[in-house]
């Protein structure tokens, strides 16, 4: 099995953070998001994920040694393809042409998700939605009453169906999505100008193939700030079994309300951290209270009362009793 990822997006709703570093290296619950959702589907692969091939954009060397490190961390082969103008979902698998065969998941990396199952491999194509009280917002889809999908509808005005798409798929056979990505950009079938990955799956539904909704346990967002850090403290909530705060951090004369996690070579001083705060390798927090917040790494924060908080790398906060919002190397005194 591959795990396709599309994440070549500017990510303009997690801005500032996103100036300096592509959305789905944004660390949540300690990991970056794109290690978490990799985690989430290989949990429910059921089979060896021989290849997890990442769609970015012009994002850097050091951003493609980390995501070669996430496969190597999971057993894979990494692979990275480029899409280098925006001009769809389609098209932006596409740009992953030479390892769309097989089995494959492709997965939008903004997405996390709670499941317990395993996917039914055998199936032709699955399409994982989860109910939503405002599908009006969402792509949804309809089913029979054999549990198989019979239509894709982009964000309806009229009720239709509740059964949003959380943007997490499977396929049996990845040369048939492969082939009907081709076809509409050899054809140019555009929908405000973009190449929709929708137009793609009714082709390969009208051509026989079944399509079979997958229900997750949760699905948790990662648009903006806020919803970032909602999953921040679900993702803490989940996994508060693992191993969260590093052996290397020093704790002195702190309170840790978990869960949370903590970062190699952190300190703790003299504050009480928690609940669900995510504080980066060598952060030194001193004489704080924080909570429910996302601390990145090499940051200092002195003297401050920081809740629902989004804090960069390399940043300095002192005196401070508001909710902060900033990126890489920024101070705050």
């Amino acid at each position: 099995m591959k795990i396709i990822i599309p994440m070549a997006g500017m990510g303009k709703r997690m801005r500032p953070h996103t100036l300096t570093i592509p959305k789905p290296l944004i660390p949540v619950a300690g990991k970056p998001m794109v290690h978490r959702l990799v985690e989430e589907i290989i949990k429910v692969s059921g089979e060896k994920v021989e290849e997890i091939a990442f769609i970015i954009g012009n994002f850097g060397a050091e951003v493609e040694k980390k995501l070669l490190d996430i496969a190597k961390q999971f057993g894979s082969k990494g692979t990275i393809y480029y899409q280098d103008v925006p001009l769809g979902t389609a098209h932006a698998i596409y740009c992953a042409e030479a390892s769309l065969n097989g089995k494959i998941v492709v997965a939008f990396a903004d997405t996390l998700f709670d499941a317990e199952f395993t996917i039914e491999s055998e199936n032709e194509a699955t399409i994982w939605v989860q109910k939503v009280q405002n599908p009006e917002s969402f792509g949804v889809v309809k089913v029979n009453q054999n549990n198989i999908i019979t239509d894709f509808i982009e964000k309806p005005k009229t009720f239709v169906s509740d059964l949003a798409i959380i943007g997490i798929y499977y396929f049996k056979n990845g040369d048939k999505l492969k082939a009907e990505l081709k076809y509409l950009l050899d054809n140019n079938v555009v929908v405000n100008g973009e190449f929709q990955l929708t137009d793609a799956l009714e082709n390969m539904k009208r051509k026989g193939v079944q399509f079979k909704p997958g229900q997750v346990k949760e699905w948790l967002d990662c648009g903006n700030k806020e919803s970032t850090l909602y999953t921040n403290k679900r993702m803490l909530e989940l996994k508060k079994n693992e191993k969260l705060i590093s052996s290397s951090a020093k704790i002195i004369n702190s309170v840790i309300v978990e869960p949370c996690t903590i970062g190699d070579h952190a300190i703790i001083e003299n504050s009480v951290v928690g609940p669900h705060v995510s504080i980066g390798n060598n952060t030194h927090i001193k004489n704080t209270l924080i909570k429910n917040s996302i601390v990145q790494t090499e940051t200092t924060i002195e003297n401050s009362n920081i809740e629902n908080s989004m804090i960069g790398n390399n940043c300095n906060v002192i005196n401070h009793a508001s909710v902060i919002n900033i990126g890489d190397f920024n101070t705050l005194s």
